[in-house]
């Protein structure tokens, strides 16, 4: 229950700032929901304003917004698009099926297979709600699902064109400075979340108890690989320096451990499921371990050299 509150102050928190942006967003390539077809942004009505959620099908508070939102599609759909982004992380298809069939969603489903859309839009914390002119610019991003969002997308739907919102995206050049320590050597990247272990323990028990093996373990497979460069990455989606602190205090974590800013990690190396093991060699991904109930097959595959 702590843990929970802390979560909501957390949430409470994300709603005040505002993501940054990339102007490039609208052409990031997404999959249509089940039939995997692409589609982006950009390929939506020019002429509509539109409303972009992103969610996942674990997020409390994600479930929670859905009635809301179906209501606003039902009220507003012929003069806005609507789409629910799926980030697809620790992500199942049937739960999205279940999720879509629950609050009889009408408005397009859509997944964010690699993250790109995430990182283009800057998302720091599900629910996200995006609000998008008839120009394609963002005018207003939210993780709350209120007043405040209401008065603004029925301006939209009623044809005003409200201003961008005053964004900054995270550089080119500032992607690279985070991504330039692995392009050169070896190094054992080990992605969780802050969350994973705990936030999942209802709605996904196996993910939770699969979190919590691997990162009970990290200290020990460490030390049998003590010549290897070790590095921690947590997911940046609801987490912040204490978040972090808590979490290696909690497993008396050794290996040393960084927030993922912006998502810029975990998209370059497609990390779409946590926990997990990725052995990098000068940039590359050379082995993907997922299951750390066998030891002795992660021993195996970290000793592997050949590219996946």
């Amino acid at each position: 229950m702590k843990k929970m509150f802390s979560l909501l102050i957390w949430i409470s928190y994300l709603a005040l700032a505002t993501p940054a942006m990339s102007a490039d967003f609208a052409s990031v390539q997404l999959q249509q929901f089940p039939t995997l077809q692409p589609v982006s942004l950009q390929g939506l009505n020019n002429g509509k304003p539109s409303y972009v959620k992103l969610w996942a099908s674990w997020c409390q508070p994600c479930l929670e917004q859905m009635p809301h939102f179906q209501k606003l599609q039902q009220s507003y759909g012929d003069k806005v698009n609507f789409v629910a982004i799926n980030i697809n992380i620790n992500e199942e298809r049937d739960a999205i099926r279940q999720v879509i069939k629950r609050f009889g969603l009408t408005m397009p489903v859509w997944l964010d297979q690699q993250g790109k859309i995430a990182l283009a839009l800057g998302l720091v914390g599900t629910p996200m709600s995006v609000l998008i002119n008839s120009q394609g610019q963002q005018v207003y991003s939210t993780h709350e699902s209120d007043q405040a969002l209401d008065t603004l997308l029925a301006k939209l739907a009623a044809g005003q064109q409200l201003p961008p919102a005053d964004n900054s995206s995270l550089s080119i050049a500032a992607q690279q400075q985070l991504l330039a320590p692995f392009t050169k050597g070896e190094h054992l990247l080990f992605f969780s979340a802050s969350w994973c272990d705990w936030y999942l323990a209802e709605s996904r028990p196996a993910m939770s108890a699969h979190c919590k093996v691997a990162q009970q373990g990290l200290n020990k497979l460490a030390a049998e690989f003590p010549a290897q460069h070790w590095q921690g990455v947590v997911n940046h989606l609801w987490t912040d320096d204490k978040a972090l602190n808590d979490f290696i205090a909690l497993y008396q974590l050794k290996v040393p451990f960084q927030i993922d800013s912006g998502g810029v990690l975990f998209q370059h190396f497609n990390v779409r499921e946590i926990p997990v093991l990725l052995k990098i060699k000068d940039g590359k991904t050379v082995a993907r371990i997922t299951d750390f109930n066998d030891m002795a097959k992660v021993r195996l595959m970290l000793q592997q050299t050949k590219a996946l």
